[in-house]
């Protein structure tokens, strides 16, 4: 069996405690004690990620479903995932195994090395590798070194994330990070009710970062019944958004009665296509309703030609040059082909 891997970004501090520098909770951990997370362990006074290796996920997605609308239109990725989260939603649609913090079942998966995860992506034939599924920052050190030599093989690397990483981690990822989405998933209230006492404004300032690394960014709002769901919450999303540029993508995704939250009923589609008029009106160009079997198509911003024409998660690049431009009027678009 694998040795546990040392954990990245950790100070040590007297009477064998440690505080762990990954994300922004910045937990102070006492020796055999955890994170929030539940998977970085405190032994002897160094601390270990639990779930290097422990890959629970290997499953081909297209790059659509994570959701990833302007970077590398049609190709699919090899998405990958291990247990633990710093987050504790309440709607979590994959609690199953983000809510697992148990020693014993992480240490049952089986383990794969980087090494491997790369080989397997290749005799797939897809393009990239996703990390997903659950957060990626709380198995950062595997994901690194999955990014490594990935990006030696010209595989591309995204991750899908709740955007509580520390300015530190995303330091270490930004070079071989081609594209990220970040959840923006509510105001101040919702993130300490419903998150788990977590703090909005560290998102925001993580998103910015990103945007400022020129990290291709695009970032998803999962549209609650009853708490995030007003006119003023829609237009808080999406003034910060534009904000960065009026080039990112903002994704409303519709809610579906999950885990905690199964009392409630799914996101109205009347609010999704609310939200969206109001994100456009906020000046966003490329606003994407998803969860709902309904076209969304990618659009010229200037001259409105169809660019991706796109259902679901199938998509086919039909009006895009060469280096993303638009093959009608030749405008820029931003998006990465």
């Amino acid at each position: 069996m694998p040795e546990l891997h040392e954990a990245m970004l950790y100070s040590k501090l007297e009477g064998k405690k440690v505080k762990c520098g990954l994300c922004r909770r910045n937990c102070l951990i006492q020796e055999n004690g955890k994170g929030q997370c539940g998977v970085r362990k405190n032994l002897g006074g160094k601390l270990y990620s639990l779930v290097y290796g422990r890959t629970l996920t290997m499953e081909i997605d297209p790059i659509e479903k994570k959701p990833l609308f302007n970077f590398k239109p049609g190709t699919q990725c090899l998405g990958i995932s291990t247990y633990g989260c710093n987050f504790f939603c309440r709607h979590c649609q994959n609690w199953q195994i983000s809510q697992q913090r148990d020693e014993k079942a992480i240490a049952a998966v089986p383990f794969t090395s980087p090494v491997e995860i790369v080989e397997q992506t290749l005799a797939a034939g897809v393009e990239g590798i996703a990390y997903t599924y659950t957060d990626p920052t709380i198995f950062a050190e595997y994901a690194l070194d999955t990014m490594k030599l990935a990006r030696k093989k010209g595989l591309y690397n995204v991750w899908v994330s709740n955007g509580y990483m520390s300015k530190e981690c995303i330091d270490e990822i930004v070079p071989f990070l081609d594209a990220i989405n970040v959840d923006l998933k509510g105001d101040a209230r919702f993130y300490k009710e419903i998150v788990g006492n977590a703090n909005i404004e560290f998102v925001k300032e993580n998103i910015a970062y990103l945007y400022k690394k020129k990290i291709h960014l695009e970032v998803t709002n999962l549209i609650v019944p009853g708490y995030n769901d007003k006119e003023k919450d829609f237009e808080s999303v999406s003034s910060f958004v534009a904000s960065l540029s009026s080039f990112v993508p903002l994704h409303f995704t519709r809610f579906w009665p999950c885990y905690k939250m199964q009392h409630l009923p799914p996101t109205d589609v009347g609010k999704l296509h609310k939200a969206k008029e109001i994100a456009e009106k906020a000046g966003l160009k490329y606003v994407y309703i998803g969860n709902v079997a309904e076209e969304e198509s990618t659009k010229c911003p200037k001259c409105r030609a169809v660019l991706i024409k796109r259902f679901g998660f199938a998509a086919q690049p039909v009006g895009l040059g060469k280096k993303g431009e638009c093959r009608k009027c030749g405008a820029k678009t931003g998006i990465i082909v």
